[in-house]
């Protein structure tokens, strides 16, 4: 396991470097943004992020970097402010530490975030769906689901690139029920969901039609 350590304060980067290091974790260090997306961005499996870099702030990279990969983070900061908080959540954070900090308490925190990444997860694109949560983010941000799009989505991203027909559709996501639903409920619950995936509703670019046949989530 790799952690990106992205900290200008080098005297706390070569700190938390060691702590790192002697608890088993490999290491990767940048001190601004411009170095986390050339470098550290692809190859650590973990980011400690300090909100205050030189030459930006902390949670716009991180934006940055989930619209190409799905990487859990721990944000760092010597504020404790509660906007700060929440804006770092909502950007898909999975923990907020103030500083000062015990190094004890960060590796637990790690360990446990960790531990609950380790869960199934399907991803597509800016999607990332976690199966066990029964949650979906797109960039970052939740996409708000009925328990019947999150399934119907976790369908869709399980089976990339294959055509599934309405009939598979009901069978998988309504069961014994889709004997009893209208012809057109699968039409309505795919346009529901698109509503809520596509920049374009009109031009889907995840959910895709394949004339006559039924619909596939994956390239044109």
């Amino acid at each position: 396991m790799t952690v990106g350590i992205v900290e200008d304060d080098r005297l706390l980067s070569q700190a938390l470097e060691i702590a790192l290091r002697d608890a088993g974790y490999d290491t990767i260090c940048a001190h601004t943004k411009k170095e986390v997306l050339s470098t550290i961005g692809e190859q650590a499996e973990l980011l400690l992020v300090d909100i205050g870099l030189p030459d930006g702030d902390g949670l716009s990279m991180y934006q940055e970097i989930r619209k190409r990969r799905d990487i859990p983070a721990l944000f760092l900061t010597a504020r404790d402010e509660e906007q700060e908080m929440l804006a770092a959540y909502d950007i898909g954070a999975d923990d907020y530490v103030v500083k000062p900090f015990s190094m004890r308490v960060l590796l637990k925190r790690i360990e446990v975030v960790l531990r609950r990444k380790k869960e199934e997860t399907l991803s597509f694109r800016e999607i990332v769906l976690y199966r066990d949560r029964k949650q979906a983010f797109i960039n970052g941000r939740e996409i708000p689901l009925t328990a019947k799009e999150f399934k119907l989505l976790e369908y869709l991203m399980a089976n990339q690139n294959q055509v599934l027909t309405k009939e598979n559709i009901l069978d998988k996501i309504w069961g014994l029920d889709g004997q009893f639903v209208v012809d057109n409920t699968v039409s309505v619950t795919i346009n529901r969901l698109r509503k809520k995936i596509e920049p374009d509703v009109k031009q889907s670019t995840y959910i895709i039609n394949v004339f006559g046949l039924g619909y596939r989530m994956g390239e044109k």
